[in-house]
Order: structure tokens, then C-alpha cells, then sequence
């Protein structure tokens, strides 16, 4: 009789978080941050159907990288939960929170149940009355969450990106100032293979066709979700506001 191959407990999970971690590293990069009217999700997704961001419910996002259906199935299942919470007590009983919580225990019952983990990392964000109330919610593949205050990184050179807007993120950025410091982040990223000479790959160069953005608008009454199609985009990208002007006196 041949006996089956042992794997103690410590290196199965090893393995899982290294399976986990390698499918989410090679997705497209996701920030999500506060500005001074809401929270703004900015992905690298050049698909206009294969969505990264999307709403759950009245002021609840969701973002996320990794396998899509993975955590689509993720997306679908926090919109039927809010959905059935709030119609079996009330709307304002839907929380950012909560819905994070629910996420967290379906991942980790999946990364200890089951052979494969998802090779996932999602976002659950909720605008508030004000900045300091918005909240953000950043759930690894194995259940594990954090509360992030001011902005969430997931996917790609995920420290790259985290470090350029550590640098340069203020609270009270107007939209336009928070989408360019977002795709100035995400284009922080570099490629894999080098330059002439051995010389380091240049950075990433991200056209409005490569994105896709969303916003939760504070002062939205009900449904306070919006997408911002391409044309805005632009606009709001190549647009100068008084946040990135230089300090000293207005030029005339």
C-alpha cells in the first residue's frame, strides 16, 4: 500500500500564500483614495467590460485585483447581501464595515477550506458626511483586513506605487489634483525587462484608454456611485487646478 505524501499544516499554508500572492502581483494596479468630495477608485483596466470598480450599494464601492472571476463572485454576493439587509431592516443599516466582514470570513473560510485559495485582494469603501468619515476597507486573500484612512493599493508593484503617493498625498485634493497624483502613481510602475546597456526599464506611460475611474460623490443624494467616461477623463487628467500651481504670486 502506498501511503500518501505528508505536508505539515505550516508549509501548506506557505504554499497557498505564495500561489495567492504571485496571481494578485500580476494584475493590473488599483488605487483607491479620499479627496475632498469622496472617494475616487482609480484601475489600470483597459477592458470596458471586464470592470475592476464597480457600486454595492447606495455610498459602498468595491474594487479589486487579481483573478476576475474570483472576485466578481465576491462583488456579486456583497451586492445580494446588502441588497437583503437592507430591505429586511433598513437602508442605513448597510455599512462599509459590515460588508468587509462578510468578505473576510469568505475569504478566510476559502484560503483554509479549500485546496486553492482565491487569488484575490478587494476593496470595500464608503463615503462619509466628511473626509475624515470616509472609510476604506483593504481584505487580502486569506481574510486578513485592514482600515486604510487615506488610500489603498492593491495589484502590481504595489510598493512603487504606494511610496509615490506616501510622498505626495494631501488631504483636501480636489478631483482633478487626486486623478493625476493616482495615474502618476500607477505610471511609477516599470516593466519587467531593462533598457540599453542594462539600464533600468523606463516607467509606464498610461493613456485615459488604459483607465478606468470611478467616484463616490459625498453630496450625491441616494446613490452616490458615479463612473467618469473618457471624455472627462481627459479633460480632468490635462486640466490645472490651484493644488498643483506653484507657491508664490498668481501669474497675470
Amino acid at each position: 500500500m502506498t501511503l500518501p505524501f505528508y505536508t505539515s499544516p505550516e508549509q501548506l499554508m506557505r504554499e497557498r500564500s505564495d500561489l495567492a500572492r504571485k496571481g494578485i502581483a500580476r494584475g493590473r494596479s488599483v488605487v483607491v483614495l479620499t479627496y475632498s468630495d469622496g472617494v475616487l477608485f482609480v484601475a489600470d483596466n483597459p477592458s470596458n467590460t471586464l470592470h475592476k470598480v464597480s457600486e454595492i450599494y447606495d455610498r459602498i464601492g468595491f474594487a479589486a485585483v487579481g483573478r476576475y472571476p474570483e472576485f466578481d463572485s465576491l462583488r456579486v454576493a456583497g451586492i445580494r447581501h446588502a441588497d437583503l439587509t437592507g430591505y429586511a431592516y433598513d437602508r442605513k443599516d448597510v455599512s462599509g464595515q459590515t460588508l468587509a466582514n462578510v468578505y473576510a470570513k469568505a475569504l478566510d473560510a476559502v484560503f483554509t477550506e479549500r485546496v486553492k485559495p482565491y487569488e484575490v485582494e478587494v476593496c470595500v469603501a464608503e463615503v462619509g458626511s466628511s473626509q475624515e468619515n470616509d472609510k476604506m476597507f483593504r481584505l487580502s486573500y486569506d481574510g486578513s483586513i485592514d482600515d486604510e484612512s487615506r488610500f489603498v493599493v492593491m495589484g502590481g508593484q504595489a510598493d512603487t506605487i504606494r511610496g509615490v503617493l506616501r510622498e505626495d498625498y494631501q488631504e483636501g485634493l480636489e478631483l482633478a489634483a487626486a486623478l493625476r497624483l493616482a495615474v502618476r502613481a500607477l505610471g511609477a510602475e516599470v516593466g519587467t525587462g531593462s533598457g540599453s546597456g542594462g539600464a533600468a526599464a523606463p516607467k509606464r506611460e498610461i493613456s485615459v484608454n488604459q483607465l478606468e475611474v470611478a467616484v463616490l460623490e459625498r453630496f450625491r443624494p441616494n446613490r452616490a456611485f458615479r463612473r467618469i467616461p473618457t471624455a472627462t477623463l481627459a479633460t480632468l487628467v490635462e486640466e490645472r487646478s490651484s493644488e498643483d500651481a506653484p507657491d508664490g504670486p498668481a501669474a497675470e
